[in-house]
């Protein structure tokens, strides 16, 4: 119902802007959608008046924002406390902000970086708050003898690693209800622990982790989801923790919503990343100027380039690298889901109205982002794909490795996705759109 409501709120602002706007400025709106390369994309979308206000008259320029057009209860959104909750969600524990991080923030202050890992992967957490310098909600997948690892990383990251790990992260515990830790301890009892730095590190490399042991799978989609509902902030950013953002993305972003809108329609968005890999001894590129070399020499390249390229290949690849480079962030083209990129896994910021994911599916499977993209692709998204910002992988080019243990999970999901869950979607959100699934 919400959402059902804010939608007819967002048509209705827009209907208002396109009939004041075909009075006051007929001769300078086009509504066509096309690639910043051209140059058209900020002038079919701004009120060419002068120079106030980046082209937008300064009584017209807060009335026409994207802002305003599309998110107008952003200033009038509810904080929401960080307080733990535990509930049982299928058939997994969420103990939710069991260790909280130190800062607060208010719903509409900054956007929340979502995200999931077993605690392996933890001290990626350390390169990506320095560049994020925002909130981190973080689920971490701990069943059976991982969860008293888990606590033990966490603690050491947020005492002995980084501040900014304990001022940012909070971090939410999962496991089966079949494999619950010996012990939960209390959040206060964790947070009074005295961390002995000296000792070093918890061992996580080249460790056999009880879910490995166990051959559980990795229910991903459950801890995305589980991460982007906790959130605090209004705006949300679904990416994994391998994923490191470019620098200054929370400021830039919110500038950008400041600016008049680049579509004409009032169809719902999402605001995309580039994503590359670099090299292991390559330094990761903090912004756009220096990655475009990394991609020249071959230090850098597309994202999953030797895995599936057609999964994040993001539509005008090319002329978003050719692109100039200009200052603070904009929208580099408005892309759709649909033939010839109906693989495409876009990762990107959007809110906690978009769909959440299918928690059927695991990470040992894949696919597990198609079912998500279908619905959007229905719901007829439109794809922003920002211009300067971007995402790096942690340092080193993925290749194919043959896993004979994820091949039969592969196999038994897609007889799953094929049998049942795919049917169940056309049931329910039905076709059509050119949407594939």
């Amino acid at each position: 119902m919400r959402k059902r409501i804010k939608r007819l709120m967002v048509v209705l602002y827009g209907a208002v802007l396109l009939l004041l706007g075909s009075i006051l400025f007929s001769s300078s709106y086009s509504p066509d959608l096309v690639y910043k390369g051209s140059s058209k994309l900020h002038e079919n979308a701004a009120i060419h008046a002068g120079d106030s206000n980046d082209g937008v008259p300064l009584n017209l320029g807060i009335l026409y924002s994207l802002e305003n057009k599309m998110y107008p209860d952003l200033q009038k959104c509810s904080n929401i406390p960080l307080r733990a909750q535990n509930y049982h969600r299928g058939d997994y524990w969420v103990l939710q902000n069991y260790i909280p991080a130190d800062m607060s923030f208010g719903c509409n202050e900054s956007i929340t970086f979502t995200t999931h890992a077993d605690y392996t992967f933890l001290t990626n957490l350390d390169p990506v708050t320095a560049r994020w310098q925002g909130p981190v909600s973080m689920s971490v997948y701990s069943p059976g003898e991982d969860f008293e690892a888990t606590v033990a990383t966490i603690m050491y990251l947020r005492e002995c690693v980084s501040w900014e790990i304990r001022k940012l992260v909070t971090f939410h515990l999962i496991f089966h209800d079949a494999h619950a830790p010996r012990e939960v301890p209390a959040t206060e009892a964790l947070l009074g622990r005295k961390i002995d730095c000296s000792s070093g590190p918890p061992h996580l490399t080249n460790v056999t982790t009880y879910r490995r042991r166990m051959k559980l799978l990795y229910p991903i989609n459950l801890a995305r989801n589980v991460a982007r509902l906790a959130s605090q902030t209004y705006f949300v950013f679904p990416a994994d923790v391998e994923l490191y953002p470019s620098v200054n993305f929370i400021p830039e972003f919110f500038k950008m919503l400041k600016k008049p809108d680049v579509s004409n329609t009032t169809d719902p968005r999402v605001f995309v990343l580039s994503i590359f890999e670099v090299k292991n001894n390559v330094k990761v590129p903090e912004t756009k100027n220096e990655l475009l070399p990394l991609l020249k020499t071959g230090e850098a390249i597309p994202f999953h380039k030797h895995l599936c390229p057609a999964c994040h290949r993001i539509p005008k690849a090319k002329e978003w690298l050719d692109a100039p480079v200009e200052p603070g962030m904009s929208v580099f083209h408005v892309a759709k889901r649909t033939l010839p990129h109906q693989s495409w896994e876009p990762i990107y910021v959007g809110t906690n109205q978009e769909p959440l994911y299918d928690e059927r599916l695991s990470w040992e499977g894949k696919s597990d982002k198609m079912t998500q993209m279908y619905v959007m692709c229905l719901d007829k998204y439109e794809f922003h794909v920002l211009d300067t910002a971007f995402l790096v992988h942690r340092p080193g080019i993925k290749t194919l490795s043959r896993d004979a243990f994820r091949n039969g999970v592969i196999a038994s999901q897609n007889t799953l996705l094929n049998t049942k869950i795919k049917p169940e979607y056309r049931l329910i959100y039905g076709s059509g759109n050119n949407c594939s699934l």
